[in-house]
């Protein structure tokens, strides 16, 4: 009897010990490139106030936006090493660790629409696939959210590839300085928050930046007057990615809030930007900008060039070949592609 009392007692404490770590409070330091004015970044304060009051107060998310903490570009490795916690900028900036987070973060040239791009991510074995080598830099993918199509800016008109030759404009990382030097353009990465300087001081001629609304809330229309819409080159995946060691020590219940908070907030996001987009585009018309929408065969050409790249840059390691043969296999099963 003395025995099933102390069992008893055993496991009331650790009843009670396990009640007490699920109570306890986290917060979570995660930065953005993105400003706190677009409508990212207003979506992503919506974001932290849902993983909040989902979890009852017991995970908050700081927020640190326009890369305020470290570069853009570093903000991965600083989560990774801890001075951050989370990382909600892209993939494609960790190009240079492994060419396959290109595929992870800007495919360029492949899908349509957000909703073919996230439906690869859940529904064609895209998250199984990128853990791995999220994982490998101590890392853990939450999710992604899309806005949709980018635009190009310009201070000349980029009415179609004959536009592009000699046209020096701002590029992130990646395989998209390397499509657009070959089509006779003249990339030049930097880092997010240095486009607006480099325009206003005629640095650059233009810069693949983000869609019509973010640019708008950069002021990039202030500077520079012809924009491609609807966009056709770049759809990116910004994502969230916690630290794994972070992410790992959180308790079941927060793993899934943060996990069903991103799903919303990627659906609230998509349809919030492409409403967004479609009113900007309007007003910045008739501010004076002019949109550059290139026809089916302009679109081809770049399309063209772009998958002859995916193919380039999934010969530089397995995780590349991996991950563009996993889309190429999707598109097609989606018919995008033959």
């Amino acid at each position: 009897m003395k025995l099933l009392k102390v069992a008893a007692c055993a496991a009331a404490l650790s009843l009670a010990m396990t009640g007490l770590a699920s109570a306890k409070n986290y917060t979570l330091k995660v930065q953005t490139h993105l400003s706190a004015e677009s409508l990212n970044g207003k979506n992503a304060a919506i974001f932290a106030k849902d993983v909040e009051a989902m979890s009852g107060g017991r995970l908050k998310l700081e927020m640190f936006y326009s890369g305020s903490v470290v570069k853009s570009t570093e903000t991965f490795d600083a989560a990774s090493n801890g001075i951050l916690d989370g990382d909600m900028t892209g993939a494609a900036y960790q190009t240079g660790k492994n060419p396959a987070f290109q595929f992870l973060g800007d495919i360029m040239g492949g899908y349509n629409t957000p909703w073919e791009q996230y439906s690869w991510l859940y529904y064609g074995g895209g998250l199984e696939a990128a853990q791995p080598l999220y994982h490998k830099y101590n890392m853990h993918l939450i999710g992604w959210w899309v806005g949709g199509q980018e635009s190009m800016n310009s201070s000349k008109p980029l009415r179609g590839p004959a536009d592009l030759k000699d046209w020096k404009f701002r590029s992130p990382p990646g395989m998209e300085t390397e499509i657009f030097a070959e089509m006779g353009a003249s990339p030049i990465v930097m880092d997010f928050g240095e486009i607006f300087t480099a325009l206003e001081t005629k640095i650059i001629d233009g810069a693949d930046a983000s869609n019509v609304s973010t640019n708008k809330s950069l002021g990039l229309y202030d500077l520079v007057k012809y924009t491609t819409y609807p966009g056709f080159h770049s759809m990116p995946s910004d994502h969230l990615a916690l630290n794994k060691e972070v992410y790992d020590g959180l308790p079941a219940d927060l793993k899934a809030i943060l996990n069903v908070a991103m799903q919303k907030l990627s659906f609230q996001h998509t349809m919030s930007q492409q409403v967004d987009m479609s009113e900007v585009a309007a007003t910045i018309q008739k501010e004076g900008v002019t949109l550059h929408d290139w026809s089916a065969e302009d679109r081809a050409s770049f399309r063209a060039a772009a998958q002859k790249k995916w193919q380039q840059w999934a010969d530089k390691t397995p995780e590349a070949r991996m991950l563009v043969d996993s889309h190429i296999a999707y598109m097609k099963r989606l018919g995008l592609i033959k």
